[in-house]
């Protein structure tokens, strides 16, 4: 006997035959069967249920999905049993329950809504998404619903947060891998009843949090503000509790997405039919959870990015020092556990601290808390819990405060409990104190001073004095150029000797790259940190201005995949730099090299493409500057000891504000991979770096460098050639023959699904007009989300120079175009 119905589907195929072929409206009753191949359709036509096999996988599953996006899947039923290669079929059993089985001759359940005998029902595919089950005679009751059971999608009117009435929770789980729909260990939850927050968990690891809901927003989300498209929804009931948004403007389709790579995103599908990315989380080096450790707080627009809080010191000052701040901080001096000898002092635009040993009292008023607070020594900060329509609630911290994060605008107000006489140092020596102290002063002597400054100044720009700082003992001298100085690089100075002596007085066996800026050391310290010590040339036109290019920007960029400095040295004429030491030395190092090609497999290769579009997305978005690189390539793509991607050499990057493009006469880069704009025009914006992402992807795909081809006098490269076939890759392209891209050497298996999506990305951001080129934020969340759809690209951009053996010559000499005032420069793996 089958599951459906009083009888088997089998015996139900001739009834449902004509009822139901490819598509049958948007109920299903007891009588109808769904089988592979057919659909349930909304009525408004905007979402389907069907049979789906995720790319490059012959499973089958029950799911649905947006009609106008069927790549993207919204919900799926038999996430844990798939169907194998055999078709299945959904119907309704004699218990009034949804079941999906292998066939229609097959009783065996895969998949079932698990209720208790309801008697007759009928299914319906809501307009919203909601696929309803209800009584048969009653539509409105309901008896199961899919939105209770989500997969790794929150879609508008959907709940998020358990029901306690039921003993449920609703929560997001990412697929275990685009091939696999089964959940993963990464977790997005709604937890907290009294302070609701969105945490996301990587098994047992906390990996975000968003900070507790304040009335208004989540206050770790100031952006939330921003949104006139969506309206948010937290309550909290005796029943249950729940985080739910909607949209305001109509024919729009939202959702929250979890993937597989543990970054949740705010998308909207317009009438354009591509999904726009309005937010994602964690984004940068503060959004991980607990960055600078307890007391520390994290700032994406200073350099280091953690400090400590008002009152406290790092706990371990040479870890700190290095740019480490897990260890976080601790107090100055201990407090007096007294209602005099405490008090609070205010600290302004932050994410309010982890709330899992904190308090909540709604009712209670911000004077209430306060003194409640300062009566027990174990409290340690409040916050109000709400800041509509004024501040009300009680928020109590008791220990360590951890996961701060300071914003520019719309965080919350955090009062820091701190010793009396430690909050009247601070204040003594507030901005505001030495403000007027400093006006008085200039109002005193504002016309001496302005003439001293302008004759100072017109002095400094014709002469950058190098100035010698001694440190203690005299024996040992640090260098630092004075123009730099005022431009607040703000990193260690390293003692010349310390270096000459790391290095083995620069020893040519310590040599590890040698670039257009000079010769890179590999260098062990006195406390045997391995160091990289690059050494600016002295026959170098431009090395002086690239070097304090790189001293600027590099020490305040923070970004797991930037190369970190770590100082710099000066004295006479050499100039230094100190970076860490990547025991991989540089992606070119094993992408073209035959011998080493094969280290790298293609989940190595996936996360150095995706690592890099997220510096670069930091470059050119998150951080507090806007920067465009200008000399991304393979040869500056260093590798760690765990083979993650960090960008270096920063000797020829630019600042720039907004999105405008800039024009240049001194043209710098890398052949190969600079864009045709620039290469000819000078113009460069956010696009030049785009396309040179894109040459680098498809390199690392092909395992072949954008060069020309020497085996043929063609002037064409690797956007045109491919190994020996010599087939155009943007005919392979159009010819649906876009694999034939891949690398001989790879070892296999490869997901061919992600393999095809990066070179359809890759082939994005090689267009020739700029503003065919997706921006980075757009790339990320492309290589990121493997459901989305991608646009097709239009035609390569790459330009043709006169003689490919004369390019080749030049670039081993280091030698410049003077046809139209480029130079190249080609810095070796280090």
């Amino acid at each position: 006997m089958g599951r459906c119905a009083t009888f088997s589907c089998w015996s139900i195929l001739f009834v449902t035959l004509f009822s139901l072929s490819h598509g049958a409206g948007d109920t299903l009753n007891q009588s109808q069967i769904i089988e592979d191949g057919q659909f349930l359709i909304s009525t408004s036509g905007g979402f389907v249920l069907g049979f789906f096999s995720p790319a490059n996988s012959g499973n089958r599953y029950l799911g649905i999905w947006l009609k106008s996006s069927n790549d993207t899947v919204l919900w799926v039923a038999n996430r844990d049993k798939p169907l194998g290669h055999s078709a299945g079929v959904l119907c309704i059993d004699a218990g009034g329950n949804l079941v999906v089985t292998p066939g229609k001759a097959n009783d065996t359940t895969i998949w079932s809504s698990g209720l208790p005998n309801q008697g007759s029902t009928a299914a319906r595919l809501l307009d919203s998404g909601n696929l309803v089950l209800t009584s048969a005679n009653d539509s409105s009751n309901l008896l199961w619903q899919s939105f209770d059971h989500p997969s790794d999608t929150l879609l508008a009117g959907m709940k998020l947060g358990p029901d306690y009435k039921t003993g449920t929770d609703r929560f997001l789980t990412a697929w275990r891998s685009p091939a696999d729909p089964a959940p993963g260990n990464l977790v997005l939850k709604l937890s907290g009843r009294e302070l609701p927050e969105l945490l996301l968990w990587e098994g047992q690891r906390l990996k975000y949090r968003s900070g507790p809901w304040n009335g208004l927003r989540f206050s770790g989300i100031p952006e939330m503000k921003s949104y006139d498209m969506f309206n948010f929804t937290i309550k909290t009931t005796q029943d249950e509790m729940y985080y739910e948004f909607g949209t305001t403007k109509p024919n729009i389709y939202a959702r929250l997405a979890l993937n597989t790579s543990g970054v949740v995103q705010r998308l909207a599908l317009s009438n354009w039919l591509s999904w726009n990315a309005f937010w994602s989380a964690p984004k940068d080096l503060c959004d991980d959870y607990a960055t600078c450790g307890p007391y520390g707080v994290c700032d994406v627009n200073s350099s280091p990015v953690c400090d400590c809080l008002p009152g406290f010191t790092p706990t371990y000052p040479n870890e700190w020092y290095m740019r480490d701040g897990n260890g976080g901080c601790v107090r100055k001096k201990k407090l007096e556990c007294t209602a005099r000898g405490d008090g609070f002092l205010l600290v302004q635009q932050v994410k309010l601290p982890d709330t899992a040993n904190s308090t909540v009292n709604i009712s209670m008023s911000l004077a209430e808390c306060r003194s409640l607070c300062l009566q027990n020594c174990s409290c340690t900060a409040y916050a109000s819990a709400n800041v509509t329509g004024g501040r009300s609630g009680c928020i109590m911290w008791w220990g360590n405060l951890t996961d701060i994060r300071k914003f520019v605008s719309n965080g919350q107000d955090l009062y820091l409990r701190l010793p009396a006489s430690e909050i009247d140092s601070i204040t003594r020596n507030s901005p505001e104190r030495r403000t007027v102290a400093i006006f008085f002063s200039i109002a005193v002597v504002s016309a001496l001073l302005l003439f001293g400054l302008c004759g100072y100044y017109c002095f400094w720009r014709k002469r950058k004095v190098t100035k010698v700082i001694t440190v203690e003992g005299g024996a040992r001298r640090f260098c630092s150029d004075t123009s730099m100085s005022r431009e607040d690089p703000d990193i260690p100075l390293f003692n010349f000797e310390a270096i000459a002596s790391a290095t083995k007085d620069f020893s040519r066996d310590n040599i590890i790259g040698e670039g257009g800026f000079g010769i890179v050391y590999k260098g062990n310290l006195e406390d045997g940190q391995e160091v990289a010590v690059k050494r600016l040339s002295l026959h170098c036109v431009h090395g002086v201005d690239g070097f304090k290019n790189e001293v600027v920007l590099i020490a305040r960029l923070q970004h797991r995949n930037l190369v970190r400095l770590l100082g710099c040295c000066i004295r006479g004429d050499e100039w230094m730099l100190v970076f860490e030491y990547m025991p991989n030395k540089s992606l070119d190092a094993f992408l073209f090299d035959d011998g080493r090609r094969h280290l790298l497999d293609w989940r190595k290769r996936s996360n150095i493409i995706m690592g890099v579009a997220r510096g670069l997305l930091y470059l050119h978005q998150d951080s507090r500057l806007r920067i465009i690189h200008r000399d991304l390539k393979a040869g500056n793509i260093l590798l760690d000891a765990d083979m993650n991607p960090k960008i270096s050499d920063f000797g020829t990057a630019r600042i720039i504000g907004g999105d405008q493009m800039e024009v240049t006469m001194r043209v710098v880069g890398t052949r190969g991979y600079m864009s045709p704009e620039y290469a000819m025009d000078g113009v460069f914006s956010t696009k030049s770096d785009v396309f040179s992402f894109g040459v680098l992807t498809l390199e690392i795909i092909s395992g072949r460098k954008n060069g020309w081809i020497p085996q043929t006098r063609s002037k064409l490269n690797l956007l045109a050639y491919v190994g020996i076939k010599r087939c155009m890759a943007w005919n392979l392209w159009k010819e649906d023959r876009c694999l034939e891209l891949l690398d001989d050497k790879l070892p296999c298996p490869c997901p061919f699904s992600e393999v095809s999506r990066c070179i359809q990305v890759g082939l994005l951001c090689v267009q020739g007009f700029p503003d065919d080129r997706p921006a980075m934020q757009q790339v990320v969340l492309m290589l990121g989300n493997e459901n989305s759809t991608l646009p097709h690209p239009k035609e390569p951009g790459f330009f043709s120079l006169r003689d490919p053996m004369a390019v080749e010559s030049s670039t081993q000499h280091r030698q410049s175009w003077s046809a139209n005032n480029l130079t190249v420069t080609k810095l070796e793996g280090r």
